[in-house]
């Protein structure tokens, strides 16, 4: 089971957004184990930074293998990451060269960790 760490800051207050993370958890349950942790300045190495700047791949399966059955992701605030924390990132990942929310990130990331494991017939 590949466990991942997401690494954010505040709360998901959206109620919407609530049920549309818990949903994606739910889809992923036996093949992810998923934990948030809001506090940037714990977070453990290595990890993937996820910023606008960074690098768009059209199926990050094959990169994120690289990392093995550990994954770290950065999200950032509303000012984005720190440029001390990009600096040290393994990869810099663009889910889009479009800026979103951090707790709209959240839902991207785990809707892209789903399409990963998701049934071939899903995948695009």
């Amino acid at each position: 089971m590949i466990k991942v760490r997401i690494y954010t800051t505040g709360r998901c207050k959206e109620r919407w957004l609530q049920e549309a993370l818990a949903e994606y958890e739910k889809r992923l349950t036996g093949q992810m184990e998923i934990e948030w942790i809001l506090d940037i300045q714990k977070i453990t190495p290595p990890w993937i930074a996820l910023d606008p700047n960074g690098e768009l791949v059209s199926s990050p399966a094959k990169k994120l293998s690289k990392f093995g059955s550990r994954l770290n992701f950065l999200i950032g605030g509303p000012d984005g990451i720190e440029k001390n924390l990009l600096e040290k990132s393994a990869w810099i990942w663009s889910l889009s060269p479009l800026t979103f929310t951090h707790q709209m990130t959240r839902l991207i990331l785990l809707e892209q960790l789903y399409r990963i494991n998701a049934p071939s017939q899903y995948q695009k």
